[in-house]
């Protein structure tokens, strides 16, 4: 009992010591910043209610099953990691898709949403009454973050904090332009808010305009690159479903020509990715 009362003791001095100097602050690891981005991809896809850990569930359900699946079928162990691998980022294209879909939804029905600020504006309303009028008559994809915007303001946040949370909830990067225009007009101040919004809302048109121009040509490149990947692993498939193709795959030289199929196959998918990528648009201070 002395042995243990003295290491209480000794314990207790030592964290009451500890607590006399600021500890700095922990650099974000490579974990955090991976939830991070994935918390940020759930946001842009539209679901912001959904855990990491549901991502997470997701990938792990879609590679064992995806597993379970070829392996019954072909009996081949590597064939079937394979493609438990590539089920497994199933739910994160899915989400990319999804927050592709939302951006170009939003990108075109921002100008919208300017004018009717605009006119709000204009008809004698202050800039936070002519945001949560967004909420009421503004364009259905965007009433939600509007009313919560309205919900902030009565609730006594301050415009520049109410702005700062209508912009995570938007999680969308001609939102965060937005925002950042009214907050540095709420900064600087000056009675020109309905010229800088027309300006504003001509340049998102012309924006959109070209954008999806570009994106529907570059959709050749990507359909291409996924046809390019896809095609190869759907014949070893079919191969692996006789049996003496099956038998091969589980030896030592079927395993390393299906490795190295693969690396080839996440190389070139990326390359092509990336060559055919257009100027990605980058979120303010997100």
């Amino acid at each position: 009992m002395s042995l243990l009362l003295g290491l209480g003791i000794g314990f207790g001095l030592l964290l009451i010591y500890a607590s006399f100097w600021e500890r700095p602050p922990r650099a974000a690891g490579p974990r955090r910043a991976r939830r991070g981005r994935a918390r940020k991809l759930l946001d842009e896809a539209g679901h912001p209610k959904v855990p990491v850990t549901g991502v997470l569930t997701a990938i792990m359900i879609c590679a064992a099953a995806a597993f379970l699946v070829v392996l019954v079928l072909t009996a081949a162990i590597p064939v079937a990691l394979c493609f438990a691998l590539f089920a497994g980022m199933v739910p994160v294209l899915a989400l990319r898709w999804q927050a592709g879909k939302r951006r170009a939804l939003l990108r075109n029905i921002w100008p919208d949403a300017v004018d009717h600020l605009r006119s709000a504006v204009r008809s004698g309303m202050s800039l936070p009454e002519g945001l949560m009028q967004l909420g009421v008559s503004g364009p259905e994809p965007l009433r939600e973050p509007f009313v919560e915007f309205g919900k902030d303001y009565r609730a006594g946040q301050t415009l520049g904090v109410a702005l700062g949370r209508l912009k995570l909830r938007l999680a969308d990067p001609v939102g965060d332009r937005i925002v950042a225009a009214l907050m540095i007009t709420r900064e600087v101040g000056g009675s020109d808010l309905g010229r800088l919004l027309s300006t504003l809302a001509e340049f998102l048109r012309e924006n959109a305009r070209t954008r999806s121009e570009l994106e529907a040509r570059q959709s050749w490149t990507v359909n291409a690159a996924k046809l390019a990947v896809a095609a190869p692993w759907i014949v070893v498939l079919l191969l692996s479903l006789q049996h003496e193709a099956a038998e091969a795959y589980r030896g030592a030289t079927g395993m390393a020509v299906l490795g190295a199929g693969l690396i080839v196959s996440l190389v070139c998918y990326r390359l092509m990715l990336r060559i055919g990528a257009l100027p990605r648009e980058v979120r303010v201070l997100a």
